[in-house]
């Protein structure tokens, strides 16, 4: 099987999503890049090269670049899956939801229940998210809580190359709008993905390690963190099991508690700022459902309540680190 990065698995996913069904459109602003210029016409691919090669395959009618309004093609993508069309749309950093937001959770998050269960709405947001990669504080937040938190969406976190093409195959078939979080440290990552289509189903958590006395719930790139503490504890006999819930939205509150009932000790691991984030609402969903399970306080691993800082050192600290996820986990035997 041939390794694949993060963003070749997406971009496989697409473009085979694209040739399956003619309904399957792309829109955003420099999806190809050079539209009216001089040069290449498929000069971008996106900012980071994701779309890259989808123009010349499929052309003008199918990809379409977008002007810099973030409000007019989510909201005409929005409706054009009202339509019956599927768009896959690129919200290019997901900190600038803020200028669109409106047609995301007050328009197509809520055709489906105002239409009395007559109108689907197939609309697939890519947006990528997170700090690490020096982009300052409005160019590296982690938002998924925020669209978890919308009724009538799916949020979809993928950990690894091969998550991501299966989530997103599973995106652009869904029939509700989902929102589709691509960390942009990540995007070279690689590690063996099918050639052919397949899909993962939303709500379905994966344990991508399995032990007795820890439960590690983590999201996104920080499932990858919390193997390696996982597999560095292995050898001193703490055995960790590492719980990736895939989707915020829906979420899998059956996993999480069967994993809590067998360890009574977890640690929540979430890039996020630490207030009504995922960290805290699955602590809560544990506190409420499973608390006589717990051997232990509950240890969250998140970011600081600060914006994401622009200096490179302070930036790292700004992460969640394995160093902090060890302490945290070795903290719950205190």
């Amino acid at each position: 099987m041939a390794k694949k990065s993060y963003r070749q698995a997406i971009n496989e996913a697409i473009a085979q999503e694209m040739r399956r069904d003619e309904n399957v459109l792309l829109w955003g602003e420099d999806n190809a890049g050079g539209a009216g210029a001089k040069g290449e016409d498929d000069a971008w691919g996106g900012v980071l090269g994701v779309t890259k090669g989808l123009y010349p395959e499929f052309g003008p009618d199918r990809v379409l670049d977008t002007p810099i309004s973030e409000s007019a093609f989510v909201g005409a993508a929005a409706g054009a899956a009202a339509t019956g069309l599927r768009p896959v749309v690129e919200l290019m950093f997901a900190d600038f939801m803020g200028v669109c937001f409106d047609q995301i959770f007050n328009q197509a998050a809520k055709f489906r229940y105002m239409f009395g269960g007559k109108a689907v709405t197939p609309l697939v947001v890519r947006t990528m998210y997170g700090a690490g990669f020096r982009a300052a504080s409005q160019h590296s937040q982690c938002l998924y809580s925020l669209f978890t938190h919308v009724p009538g969406l799916k949020v979809v976190v993928p950990s690894s190359p091969y998550e991501a093409k299966g989530l997103m195959i599973q995106a652009i078939r869904d029939d509700d709008p989902v929102i589709f979080f691509e960390h942009k440290v990540m995007y070279d990552e690689e590690e063996e993905v099918p050639d052919d289509p397949y899909t993962i189903p939303f709500g379905e958590a994966n344990l991508t390690r399995e032990g007795d006395d820890v439960t590690i719930v983590a999201l996104g790139r920080m499932v990858g963190f919390a193997n390696q503490v996982a597999d560095k504890l292995e050898k001193e006999g703490i055995s960790c099991t590492v719980l990736d819930p895939r989707t915020t939205s829906p979420f899998d509150t059956e996993t999480l508690m069967e994993c809590v009932e067998e360890t009574g000790r977890v640690v929540v691991v979430d890039e996020s700022n630490p207030r009504c984030s995922m960290a805290s609402d699955i602590s809560s969903m544990i506190a409420q459902d499973a608390f006589g399970a717990l051997k232990a306080p509950i240890k969250m691993v998140t970011a600081p309540h600060t914006p994401v800082p622009f200096a490179p050192e302070l930036e790292d600290l700004y992460v969640p680190s394995t160093a902090k996820i060890e302490a945290a986990v070795r903290a719950t035997f205190a």
